[in-house]
């Protein structure tokens, strides 16, 4: 075979692989390239709202918290745009979803490893000179197919909006969140507004409702929630997003690791302090003097089921502590019912390749390598909360999961890894006699 095999090839172009691309751009060690479906980057445009900002501080940009010196940060986005003394004197700490948006596309933009709107739409292993390598059919938009080769994948696709079965295909006045702002025209229209779910996106939703339509539509909000509680945001808390809880976790028995994610809600589930004192700020606003302002927030209630009822729907529900049964009418019903990982569809015909743990899902090195009986490997980005734990999804973990991966590829240490990167022990702390240490187990 003459053709050029590469190291690793990208499937999708989230932050995840968009920072995988980055980071291996800055060093000689890894070959390269990267495609993605749509046209040009663009995060989560359906959930663009104004001011909604990240819910982790700007050094978890790409590439940061693997290299600060690197082309690719925030900080030097902001330098490189003029925007460096604008950034200081705004003097905040998370930054808004739009810049993120923004500085992403500036360095999918800079990176010649990015390809857009090309669709990896077949992923097969081959033999090459004895050694197995995979063949990568990709699709062009203008429908041309091209075939490339490499010895590893990484697998960014993101996740898929998750939507419990009896309330999929309601039709287009039910919709789940992250479609909000491309159905803000109907909902401008509407009368009766409910959404149904208790995290970030829903809250921000609702505060946005309040700002827009708080006095010109009767607007409900429900959760199973026991209550419209705050993410947990304190500093040790935090340090689960950290490699080393990612560590401890991973060495747990998938019995213990189901058993400890279903404690953590909190930690990833909830809703932002500061989104909640904004929706409380809203609402007593709203009602100085006694103004007609129809908002109804419900939790401990569950949704049990949608009917049409006309021009609009009946919802169904229950109150989970007195199990009283409620009925709403509402004109638009948002689930803000989250998301979950995408199993994508070049991947069946490996999937007798690869190894699924008892209730189907991957089974994952601790190097993000999904386990099978294949020679290359499969990287994943964000399909590994129930091997790796909480901090899967986070952007701050972004950087450290590509610096394992680069240097899983490499076969040597291109980013460094530390040690310790918090103060508190996950695992249990025993000396070691021999060096008079303290090592974690």
């Amino acid at each position: 075979m003459t053709q050029h095999i590469y190291d690793v090839i990208g499937v999708g172009l989230g932050p995840f692989n968009l920072g995988l691309a980055a980071l291996t751009e800055e060093t000689d060690e890894i070959d390269a390239v990267f495609f993605e479906k749509q046209e040009e980057f663009n995060w989560h445009p359906g959930m663009m709202i104004h001011g909604t900002t990240l819910q982790v501080p700007f050094f978890a940009d790409l590439v940061s918290l693997a290299d600060v010196k690197s082309d690719y940060s925030f900080l030097n986005y902001l330098q490189q745009n003029g925007r460096l003394y604008h950034f200081y004197f705004l003097e905040k700490f998370h930054i808004s979803r739009k810049e993120y948006n923004d500085y992403c596309r500036w360095v999918s933009e800079q990176l010649s490893t990015c390809q857009f709107g090309m669709e990896v739409t077949s992923v097969r292993p081959i033999v090459s000179c004895g050694k197995q390598i995979y063949e990568v059919i990709v699709s062009h938009f203008s429908r041309r197919e091209e075939v490339y080769y490499t010895e590893n994948i990484a697998m960014g696709i993101g996740s898929v909006a998750s939507i419990p079965h009896h309330l999929k295909g309601l039709g287009d006045t039910v919709f789940h969140s992250s479609e909000y702002m491309y159905k803000k025209d109907i909902v401008e229209q509407a009368q009766s507004i409910t959404v149904v779910g208790s995290g970030q996106s829903s809250a921000e939703i609702i505060l946005d409702l309040i700002n827009q339509r708080g006095t010109s539509a009767d607007i409900h909000w429900y959760t199973r929630s026991h209550g419209f509680f705050p993410m947990e945001y304190s500093k040790l808390g935090l340090e689960h997003f950290s490699p080393d809880y990612t560590n401890f976790f991973y060495k747990l028995t998938q019995e213990k690791k189901d058993k400890l994610l279903r404690k953590q809600d909190l930690l990833y589930k909830g809703i932002s302090a500061e989104t909640i004192g904004d929706i409380y700020d809203a609402l007593y606003e709203g009602t100085v003097g006694d103004p007609e302002m129809n908002v109804h927030l419900q939790a401990m209630s569950e949704i049990k089921a949608i009917e049409s009822a006309g021009e609009s729907w009946i919802i169904s529900g229950q109150q989970l502590v007195s199990e009283e049964e409620f009925e709403r009418q509402s004109e638009i019903v948002i689930l803000g019912t989250g998301y979950e990982p995408a199993v994508p569809h070049f991947l069946s015909p490996l999937s007798h390749e690869l190894y699924w743990d008892e209730k189907g899902r991957y089974e994952v090195d601790e190097n993000y390598a999904l386990k099978s009986d294949l020679t290359p490997s499969i990287y994943v980005q964000n399909g590994e909360m129930h091997t790796h734990g909480v901090g899967a999804p986070d952007l701050g973990l972004g950087a450290y999961r590509n610096s394992v991966i680069i240097n899983s590829i490499a076969g040597k240490e291109i980013y460094p890894m530390q040690e310790d990167y918090v103060f508190q022990t996950f695992g249990v702390e025993k000396m070691n006699r021999k060096k008079g240490t303290h090592v974690i187990r």
